[in-house]
């Protein structure tokens, strides 16, 4: 049993840092309280309550703490990580409500913990919640998608541990106040005989919306039909093929058809690659984009599968033989395919707005 908050959150350095003796300034003690709890929210909880050794002022301040950043990466293990999370709950003031909560565990976490993070959510009226777990979705679907305070969420759930397996989505949700929405490894299906997934609808003040490694199931359509994003102002898509499905490339062009109020537009360059897969791309005319002011493209090097991906698609455009084994040749070699951005997609891109500021960086 843990009598004291310095048991379990102050582990000893290897080395100390000796301090000259001859000068007395604590700058950093004479900020405002309110300051220095500002500089505070931007570190992990960790490090935070470490400073209660300091001095007789530093000994509750963490308590104060208006963010708490909690991840179990910092930590030796998962024991110590876990007992560290329930004392900081335990001991912090309760009066003072935090702001923001961002929490995650790698590995399969206890029911008990996962539960009592939930409730804090949800009894300290928590604004801002970043929850990474490996749980499933209905330990904490009736608190979490029913918290009215809510105005950032930003949610990573794994089924079984896997990272492979996505998360199913609700269908019915209540965040009134959610202005941000972040989602990774969830898929999104329909209501009753309805062919497309509309999630988004009941978010009447969502601005800001992130999909990764999400997908669809049993419907072909996902619809984002939320009033407050159906102008989509600025877009950034990272897109990116395992197989040589030919949906990925046409779900691509089709979301791209649709942005017709979109001023900012942000890719990577195998997103590039990937709309390129469709055939007779450049002959095509682009009903939208035609209010585009700003196109960034983020040219990275291009992973080994989706280099793979790319041979494969240039050896079925190939009769010869005897070319196609200088294209294997010079794959293996590290050659080909080597450019990263399509030529001409820049173009096609920009057809209805050719005054677009283009920037293309490396990444």
């Amino acid at each position: 049993m843990y009598n004291s908050v310095d048991e379990i959150m102050i582990q000893p350095a290897a080395k100390r840092v000796k301090l000259d003796e001859s000068s007395n300034e604590d700058r950093l003690s004479d900020l405002p309280e309110f300051v220095i709890l500002h500089i505070m929210s931007f570190l992990n909880t960790e490090y935070v309550v470490r400073t209660c050794i300091l001095s007789k002022k530093w000994k509750d301040l963490w308590k104060r703490l208006h963010a708490l950043i909690m991840h179990s990466n910092e930590f030796r293990s998962l024991k110590i990580f876990n007992k560290f999370v329930s004392r900081v709950l335990s001991l912090r003031n309760s009066s003072i409500a935090p702001e923001s909560l961002d929490f995650r565990h790698d590995g399969r976490i206890d029911r008990r913990l996962l539960k009592r993070i939930v409730n804090y959510v949800t009894s300290q009226n928590v604004q801002r919640l970043g929850l990474e777990v490996k749980c499933d979705i209905e330990q904490i679907r009736n608190s979490i998608f029913s918290c009215q305070t809510l105005t950032f969420l930003k949610l990573s759930t794994y089924p079984r541990g896997s990272f492979e397996d996505k998360t199913l989505f609700p269908n019915s949700i209540s965040l009134p106040g959610l202005t941000t929405l972040h989602l990774e490894h969830f898929a999104f299906c329909g209501s009753d005989n309805n062919e497309r997934a509309e999630p988004f609808s009941t978010f009447n003040r969502l601005n800001t919306l992130v999909l990764l490694q999400c997908g669809v199931r049993d419907t072909l359509t996902l619809c984002i039909s939320s009033v407050t994003l159906v102008n989509f102002r600025h877009v950034d898509i990272d897109a990116e093929m395992v197989s040589m499905r030919m949906e990925i490339p046409q779900f691509l062009l089709y979301w791209l058809s649709k942005l017709s109020y979109t001023k900012s537009l942000t890719v990577t360059a195998r997103t590039l690659q990937v709309l390129s897969f469709n055939g007779n791309l450049l002959k095509l005319k682009l009903p939208s984009l035609g209010n585009l002011k700003f196109l960034k493209v983020k040219k990275e090097p291009l992973p080994y599968v989706f280099r793979q991906l790319m041979l494969e698609a240039k050896l079925q455009q190939i009769k010869s033989r005897k070319e196609a084994a200088m294209l294997r040749k010079s794959f293996k070699a590290g050659l080909e395919p080597s450019a990263p951005i399509p030529d001409g997609i820049v173009e096609f891109l920009i057809q209805n707005s050719p005054s677009t500021e283009v920037d293309i960086v490396d990444c």
